[in-house]
């Protein structure tokens, strides 16, 4: 393979495209709707109407509004029109339409603040390329970012372009990718590794699931430019088997790209040799950290352990390896494409790029957003959002999972960056975004976060083992009205002994939405607890 094969490609699967093309979404969330009947249905009807040579049906990834679908797209003569809650039985009706007959199906609006305020990097693909087709992938500029990494940069030009676009882990932490990758390039080692996170398990969150059903190839090839980047020639996808279709499509995208030669030996005829296999895990949230991630890769319980020495010096077996999640895999091929100064452009001072965002909860339009780092809490709930169902007020979002916290609508003008959410007691976390409307009681869901991570704590250090127990029952205790100012007190005490004596991730920011609520809705507690006091 070399980049006239890969052009020649391209331009047979764009001259193959039909005038007319009808996009039925097939992501996880369609596809529980009956998307694939739909399909299947719209294929029927073109058939039946004898417009083969000219209507093109085909199955893409996730188009974003997951509330409405199943969702189908009809693209004719560069005109779009979206139709959304599609039946399988009105499914024929829309290829009626494309000859000028009349349908019922309800049409969305493309041209809402949903779609027309979004920045779409990661998710420019999803919804338009088919993810089942390595053609659709490479007629997008796929692997044309691999290409120019491996004939034209050397392994030290490509880190420092990642370096200078300012991209950040997107798992989490927001630590700079740049610099995680300069050091496993500079480590010693016989052999590297690339490990892509996929074990997202944050309630709320879908993101990295829409990405893998959407665009597989996006991932593969950034993790191949970050393997020719450390000098690894061995990567693995941890997965949660919770993810079928998402696996799926990896394993046969994996086997396409092999086929091709843009996975496995000598890639574009050049020296760098790459391989990626799946890692399927048992669904166990502690490992998404990284140390219990390996642990589970190289077959043993997946428990953290103490860093350092971090993942970078010694990780899978003992190796140098690179761990980033997969959002962040998503940006490197554009960035490579595009140049580090165009990505550096979008977003704030400190936080570059865009964000991938699932709305979810009490709102309006759920589904996946990607906005440009520094938009408002407020633009993305209440503008692109279309706020709370049925007129309804605003309380609270939640940000960053158990890991995160609860921002109150009067801090909804903060911009989504690393720092300004930290500062409010949040995090960025992966990107789930829950919103609560005046309804919800903040207590019972610091009470909801903190029994997920009672349940999900490996127990191999006490306070993340016992503690979580401990705040739970405490929470359990102020809900039900039982509880006194003591109670209170000693819940304080213990989210400051967990934060900061637990091993890894999951213990230390376990106490994060209880310190949040208690930080920006203390009233709510202490209204339990003067009813009790009133009892007495």
């Amino acid at each position: 393979m070399d980049l006239i094969e890969l052009q020649e490609i391209a331009q047979k699967e764009r001259q193959s495209q039909k005038p007319v093309v009808i996009r039925c979404c097939t992501a996880a969330g369609c596809v529980s709707s009956q998307s694939q009947a739909v399909k299947e249905e719209l294929e029927t009807a073109v058939k039946a109407l004898g417009l083969e040579d000219k209507v093109q049906v085909s199955g893409v990834g996730c188009m974003r509004l997951c509330c409405q679908g199943p969702l189908v797209e009809v693209q004719k003569f560069n005109e779009e029109t979206l139709y959304q809650k599609v039946q399988v039985n009105n499914a024929s009706s829309i290829v009626a339409a494309i000859n000028g007959e009349a349908t019922t199906i309800q049409k969305g609006n493309l041209n809402q603040p949903f779609f027309t305020q979004q920045l779409p990097i990661v998710l420019e693909n999803s919804g338009k390329v088919e993810p089942e087709k390595i053609e659709s992938y490479i007629a997008a500029e796929g692997y044309q970012g691999l290409y120019h990494a491996l004939i034209e940069m050397n392994p030290q030009q490509v880190v420092e372009e990642i370096s200078r676009s300012g991209l950040r882990g997107r798992g989490g932490a927001g630590y700079p990718t740049g610099l995680k990758w300069a050091t496993v390039a500079k480590a010693a080692g016989e052999r590297k590794f690339v490990i892509c996170n996929a074990d997202e398990g944050d309630p709320g969150a879908f993101m990295d699931r829409s990405v893998l059903e959407s665009d597989p190839h996006r991932v593969l090839e950034g993790m191949a430019i970050a393997a020719y980047a450390v000098g690894a020639n061995q990567g693995y996808i941890y997965i949660r088997a919770e993810y079928p279709l998402a696996i799926d499509r990896l394993q046969n995208a994996i086997k396409q790209a092999q086929k091709l030669g843009l996975l496995g030996s000598k890639i574009f005829d050049s020296p760098f040799d790459f391989r990626i296999d799946i890692r399927i895990g048992a669904g166990a949230y502690v490992c998404g950290e990284e140390t219990a991630l390996m642990a589970s890769i190289e077959g043993k319980r997946g428990t953290p352990r103490p860093r350092p020495p971090y993942p970078a010096q010694s990780g899978l077996w003992g190796s140098p390896t690179l761990i980033n999640n997969v959002e962040t895999f998503a940006n490197i091929a554009p960035i490579i494409r595009k140049g580090a100064d165009w990505f550096a452009g979008i977003g704030t001072e400190k936080s570059k790029g865009t964000k991938v965002f699932a709305l979810a909860g009490k709102i309006s339009n759920t589904g996946l957003i990607e906005v440009p780092m520094g938009t408002t809490l407020g633009e993305i709930v209440e503008t692109m959002g279309g706020g709370i169902p049925d007129n309804g007020k605003a309380k609270a979002v939640q940000t960053g999972g158990p890991s995160g916290g609860c921002i109150p609508a009067s801090a909804f003008d903060t911009p989504v960056d690393y720092e300004s959410l930290t500062h409010l007691g949040s995090i960025m976390g992966s990107g789930g975004m829950i919103v609560m409307d005046e309804s919800t009681n903040m207590v019972d869901v610091a009470k909801f976060f903190m029994e997920f991570c009672m349940d999900e704590s490996c127990g191999k250090c006490i306070p993340c083992r016992a503690g979580t127990v401990q705040m739970y029952q405490l929470l359990k205790k102020i809900s039900e009205g039982k509880a006194s100012l003591t109670d209170l007190q000693l819940l304080e005490e213990l989210c400051d002994m967990v934060k900061n004596t637990s091993l890894c991730g999951l213990g230390q920011s376990a106490p994060n939405p209880v310190l949040s609520t208690l930080r920006h809705f203390r009233n709510e507690y202490l209204d339990l607890i003067n009813v009790t006091v009133e009892r007495r």
